[in-house]
């Protein structure tokens, strides 16, 4: 019997850190720590350094003096990476996360690099004069360049020489939120439309849930939803922008028709997935490079509004089959979108229930963790 191969996973944060690329290293971390020897190599927010193991899998996070530009400020991590490399088989690095290209270009690693390309770096762009040349550098050392959809080749700016390396592994939906969309698709509370389309709910609820930030278009979703009729909406999450959204929609005059929740418990997402009849992403720049909450939302059997981004997004919903997608940008077409599907019950029933199938066929996280196994295995055989 063979040895178990070392792996060691770099990212920039992970659990109990929320977000969609700490969801992924999660995933595949707990997934494959039984096939591998599994560990993670991360970043305190701030502070001093630590080691954890957390179901399973081995945690290093290095010691940080603080974040700037988005990134941990951590001399420690190029340490701590030259180190640990060295009893590493495969290295799978999570990007965009430019201290870990420099660490592995600076420490003599000599074994396997697989890089999952999560989106281009979009707003650091005066960063990217002394980024690229590493970046460069690192898919050209890469074996195998992962990517969630054919839209993260597509639309990259900097992937394109790099294609015959790529291998398209989608995202999976948390078995936690499956199970829990489950229960709720097979009890009487999934609203569904009779054959004349006929609903009891008066007003129909949107939701969004996102981190509130400046690509995430929280502010064209407010201004859209001015101009719809018979819409609620609920905003989930936290960030920068939320007292100025608040102000936006007391500006607009539609504050009896937004809730802000802020940041919720998973008890509480899980009813509001449940509750709502449309979710919306309605995302501005290309940092939004997948929206696992859109596959969530759809899990739940919910029609998907989202945006023609060139990266995965408009790859998970699709127009016109499990939901509506528009321009980014665009108020107006998003009110559109919102106001045919308040009108059409029936096409938004039919969307919801292409949207759960979809989510079943194409968005399994078990197929995602086979798949990461079996190119390391090539990886291993090669």
């Amino acid at each position: 019997m063979k040895n178990k191969m070392n792996v060691m996973q770099v990212c920039r944060m992970y659990y109990p850190m929320l977000g969609g690329i700490e969801r992924i290293v999660q995933d595949i971390a707990e997934g494959l720590c039984q096939e591998t020897n599994m560990s993670v190599l991360t970043c305190q927010v701030k502070g001093a350094g630590s080691e954890e193991e957390i179901n399973g899998v081995k945690v290093y996070r290095c010691s940080s003096m603080g974040t700037f530009c988005s990134l941990p400020v951590s001399p420690a991590f190029l340490m701590q990476f030259r180190k640990k490399s060295r009893m590493q088989d495969i290295i799978h690095i999570h990007m965009p996360f430019p201290l870990a290209d420099l660490a592995c270009l600076l420490s003599g690693y000599k074994g396997k690099v697989v890089l999952w390309w999560h989106s281009d770096v979009v707003r650091q762009k005066k960063m990217m004069y002394f980024y690229r040349p590493i970046m460069e550098r690192l898919l050209k050392r890469a074996d195998v360049i992962m990517v969630a959809t054919e839209g993260h080749i597509e639309g990259s700016s900097y992937l394109g020489p790099y294609r015959s390396k790529c291998r398209v592994i989608p995202f999976g939906v948390e078995r936690g939120v499956l199970d829990s969309a489950d229960k709720y698709l097979c009890s009487t509370a999934y609203v569904r439309t009779d054959k004349s389309g006929n609903q009891t709910d008066a007003e129909i609820k949107f939701l969004f849930i996102g981190r509130l930030v400046y690509y995430k278009g929280c502010e064209v979703l407010l201004q859209a939803l001015k101009h719809v009729e018979g819409a609620c909406l609920t905003v989930i999450g936290d960030g920068v922008l939320k007292g100025e959204l608040e102000q936006i929609s007391s500006e607009l005059e539609i504050t009896d028709r937004v809730r802000f929740l802020g940041s919720v418990s998973n008890e509480v997402l899980k009813q509001e997935l449940a509750g709502c009849d449309v979710f919306v992403l309605p995302s501005i720049a290309k940092s939004e490079a997948f929206g696992i909450v859109q596959m969530e939302a759809m899990a739940y059997g919910k029609p998907v509004i989202n945006t023609k981004l060139p990266s995965g997004v408009p790859y998970v919903s699709i127009d016109k089959q499990t939901g509506l997608t528009v321009e980014p940008g665009d108020d107006l077409a998003l009110a559109d979108a919102m106001q045919w599907l308040i009108e059409h019950p029936l096409e938004r029933q039919q969307f919801g229930e292409a949207a759960a199938k979809r989510v079943r066929e194409y968005f399994n996280v078990d197929y995602m963790i086979e798949e990461v196994l079996k190119v390391y295995r090539e990886l291993q055989n090669r």
